[in-house]
């Protein structure tokens, strides 16, 4: 068994966000986006997971964290949404990552609650300072419980 990676003895650069970059055509915030972008392929049968960049405008957090909590009361009556977990970054930049057990599980989610949350184009704008950005991702390997 190996060690434990130590931690980082580089300071943190604090001008830059956590997690992948906005959408290169995601604009201006203050013009109005489209809400979400969703990139990545369906990929071969097996797990499939979403991992969603989300930016809130300054003043909006609160905003995007009802939101999260909105999201997450839906997927508790999603049969086919496996793990999911919302996560903050830093002040303004959350996330989700969600595990599904295949397409048709991930299907399903997108056609529930959640989608239709991303799909209000007037919240987005309102919330969040660029397009939500939704990675498709095919889970390679997974730890499923917690010891």
């Amino acid at each position: 068994m190996s060690k434990a990676t130590p931690p980082s003895t580089r300071e943190e650069d604090l001008s830059t966000s956590p997690g992948p970059k906005p959408y290169p055509d995601a604009g201006s915030a203050d013009r109005p986006h489209r809400g979400v972008v969703v990139t990545g392929e369906n990929g071969a049968e097996g797990p499939k997971a979403f991992y969603i960049h989300i930016e809130a405008k300054p003043g909006k957090e609160d905003e995007v964290l009802q939101m999260l909590e909105d999201i997450y009361g839906c997927v508790l009556d999603e049969p086919g949404t496996g793990p999911w977990y919302g996560v903050r970054y830093s002040p303004t930049t959350f996330g989700i990552f969600e595990a599904f057990p295949d397409i048709t599980g991930r299907d399903a989610h997108v056609a529930g609650g959640g989608g239709d949350i991303f799909r209000d184009n007037e919240r987005m704008n309102e919330i969040l300072a660029y397009p939500a950005h939704v990675y498709r991702v095919d889970i390679l390997f997974s730890k499923r419980v917690f010891a």
